[in-house]
């Protein structure tokens, strides 16, 4: 199989490991296209038999170097730090595989966050043994450790987050269900309506980067989110619009001043109500949306 073709069969597969390791589509990217390059220069010196295993190998090796390079760059980060977000509309005749595996998987704001509080070894090990199926012995390949090691970091791992969250499952209905109550809610002003959609302690993250408006820190309580997404909007021009569109396999608003994106609004529910909101609006994380 030359090049482009292990290219065109392997990248779908190759970036949302990345995605889901990194969080970052343009970090994906390159890690992405470094492994191919360096895969090339390998393949013309030695026969490899198992290209898939070796490819995902080269690629978790860098993905695991980069996270223990970005630790630094997310401790100087201004204000929270929230994945870039992946973002498809639902009225397009998109046939890409891509968009077909990212689709089928979870990869929800909600998770994608979660993931940052472990290190990148047990993201690693989380990733492929739940997203993948990975036997241990094929993980304990992929980092390095040892197969008994790496059950240890599964379970360890398992007990550290929220006991659902690994197998938790997009339900689009319901989310959409939720969503659409909210923005009905707010798009008429029926605060009492609103409060029965959001959790008491709902928290709102916002993603500017330092380069756009944001909340530096995160805002919690019912009360003030609402305060804090009327402020925002008040603030909107008239051209001003929102869009429903996919977000990281959820329904979400495409937030758009004229024909520019400024913005993306995700959540995670509990039941009925929202417990959590995504903002994204950083220009950097927007950049690919389009």
């Amino acid at each position: 199989m030359d090049t482009q073709d292990l290219y065109n069969e392997y990248r779908p597969l190759l970036f949302t490991l990345a995605y889901r390791l990194l969080g970052t589509v343009m970090d994906a990217e390159d890690m992405v296209q470094e492994t191919f390059v360096a895969y090339a220069g390998i393949e013309e010196t030695q026969e490899i038999h198992n290209q898939r295993a070796y490819l995902c190998k080269m690629l978790t090796n860098r993905c695991l170097d980069f996270l223990r390079s970005a630790k630094h760059r997310r401790e100087v980060y201004v204000g929270p730090w929230l994945p870039e977000p992946i973002v498809w509309r639902d009225d397009r005749e998109d046939h890409d595989p891509l968009r077909e595996l990212l689709s089928r998987d979870d990869l929800t704001m909600a998770y994608l966050l979660m993931m940052e509080t472990l290190t990148p070894t047990e993201r690693a090990v989380l990733v492929l043994r739940e997203a993948y199926q990975y036997e241990y012995a094929e993980i304990a390949s992929l980092v390095e450790k040892s197969e008994t090691n790496c059950r240890k970091i599964h379970s360890r791992v398992k007990q550290k987050l929220h006991p659902d969250a690994a197998d938790r499952r997009v339900d689009y209905a319901k989310d959409q269900a939720v969503l659409t109550r909210f923005l009905t809610a707010f798009t008429t002003g029926d605060t009492a309506a609103l409060m029965q959609v959001l959790t008491e302690d709902v928290t709102l993250l916002s993603d500017g980067g330092g380069k756009a408006v944001a909340a530096i820190h995160p805002i919690v309580s019912s009360t003030r989110v609402l305060a804090f997404l009327q402020g925002i909007f008040s603030k909107t021009p008239s051209n001003g619009t929102y869009e429903w569109v996919t977000i990281n396999s959820q329904p979400g608003l495409l937030l758009k001043i004229g024909a520019e994106v400024v913005g993306t609004l995700s959540f995670e529910r509990e039941g009925e109500r929202i417990s959590k909101l995504f903002m994204v609006r950083n220009p950097d994380k927007l950049a690919r949306i389009t």
